[in-house]
This record gives C-alpha cells, sequence and structure tokens, in this order.
C-alpha cells in the first residue's frame, strides 16, 4: 500500500505539470510576478524562498505570485523538536521578507523550512558527495521521518499562522554501488536528508506514509487551509 501512494502522489505531481502546460499552451518556466496589485485584485502570494521546487509547487495553485528571497539566520539551539525548528524556521524567512517590504504591498508571506529526521537526529542538507553517501547510507532500508513548516504573514497588518506537516518516508535496500552512483549525481547535495523525491530520488524510495508534497517541501493541502484565513482561496 505504501508504495502505491507513492505512485498515486507522483503521478498527480506530473498531473499539474501537465495541466499547467496545457493551460499555457507550451512548457516554459514559471511566471514569479503577475498583474500589478490593487485593492480589488486577488491578494497575491510573496514566497519567501527560491527554492525552484517551492516556486512549482506554488504555481500549481494558479494564485498569482512573485519570489523575494529570505536571508534569515537559520541556525537553532540544541534540543529544539523538529517541530519547534520548522515552525521557528519558517516563521524567521518569512518575517525577514515582511520587513524589506513596503506596507502598501498587498499579498501573503509564504516562508517555509524542510528537514530530515533520523533517529531523532536533524539531517540537513549535505556540504559534499561524501557527506550525501553517509547520509543515504543511514537512511536505506529503514523509514525516516521529513517534517516541513510553513508560515502565512500579513504583508499589511504582520498577523501570521505557523504550522507544519510530518511524512514518514522509507527508502529501499541499497548497494554501496547504488548509494555511490546517487551520491555522485549532484542530485541531493541542496536537500535536506540528501535526495530528491520528486527526481531521480524517486527511485529509492519505498513509499510514504503522509504528504507527498511536504517530502518535496510544502505541503499543499496545508499552505491551502492557512491562506483561506487570509482572504485566499485555492478555488
Amino acid at each position: 500500500m505504501k508504495s502505491c501512494r507513492f505512485l498515486f502522489k507522483s503521478n498527480l505531481v506530473s498531473s499539474i505539470a501537465q495541466g499547467r502546460e496545457a493551460s499555457s499552451g507550451q512548457a516554459g518556466p514559471v511566471k514569479e510576478s503577475s498583474a500589478p496589485l490593487d485593492s480589488s485584485a486577488v491578494r497575491r502570494i510573496i514566497l519567501a524562498s527560491t527554492s525552484p521546487r517551492r516556486r512549482e509547487l506554488v504555481s500549481s495553485l494558479h494564485i498569482p505570485f512573485e519570489v523575494m528571497p529570505s536571508h534569515a539566520d537559520e541556525t537553532t539551539p540544541e534540543g529544539w523538536t523538529p517541530e519547534k525548528i520548522v515552525k521557528e524556521l519558517a516563521k524567521r524567512k518569512a518575517d525577514a521578507v515582511y520587513l524589506t517590504l513596503e506596507k502598501s504591498e498587498h499579498g501573503v508571506i509564504v516562508g517555509s523550512d524542510t528537514i530530515v529526521v533520523r533517529d531523532d537526529v536533524v539531517l540537513g542538507k549535505p556540504k559534499d558527495t561524501q557527506e550525501a553517501a553517509s547520509m543515504l547510507r543511514s537512511l536505506q532500508g529503514r523509514s525516516h521521518q521529513v517534517f516541513t513548516g510553513v508560515a502565512c504573514v500579513d504583508s499589511i497588518t504582520g498577523a501570521s499562522r505557523v504550522d507544519y506537516r510530518m511524512t514518514v518516508v522509507t527508502m529501499k535496500p541499497l548497494t554501496e554501488v547504488q548509494i555511490e552512483a546517487y551520491a555522485a549525481s549532484g542530485e541531493g547535495l541542496d536537500k535536506a536528508g540528501a535526495y530528491a523525491i520528486q527526481g531521480l530520488g524517486a527511485t529509492i524510495v519505498s513509499g510514504i506514509e503522509g504528504c507527498y508534497f511536504n517530502v518535496v517541501g510544502l505541503p499543499l493541502s496545508l499552505l491551502a487551509e492557512m491562506l483561506t484565513s487570509f482572504g485566499i482561496t485555492v478555488f
């Protein structure tokens, strides 16, 4: 059942992408901003992230949005729970962008942070292929948790909501050759846990329990729920 659920989620991602391409008539880069806002326009999302994965997921909602890099401090003290880490960092990222905006800019700032947790040990982004391979060795043949925090901040009032999602991911047993080959591909070097479930990393995952998009980097169902309290509805 786990692997079937994973395939369903993967197909859903593909369907979203195909639908977006069909609606535009061609495939192309994500449009990062749209028509200027006014008081009668649909409120836009201001994505406090340069992650291409999060940008792609937000674009699938068909809501006007723009991307503004966040340069928030991402260090956290020891002893924090995974939930606290991702919620705090997501809020820091959104707040960092909020402080740079003109208060006339009408939108909702979205910050997000994702971590991988194995045996209560937080795995961040590997610094090189050797560390990536080490992470993969520790994850292969077993399950781990992926936490993603989401923060929404009103660009005018500063009102905010913060929440998170957790997904359990099971990775297939891997040979040393497979581990070294995937690490050398470089795909996981900029990702927590050293793998990308939406890419070649899909071949080393045997199943998930929970939200697939959470593992990619932004739980869309949670984000949609949070946006409604700011007057933004997906459909």
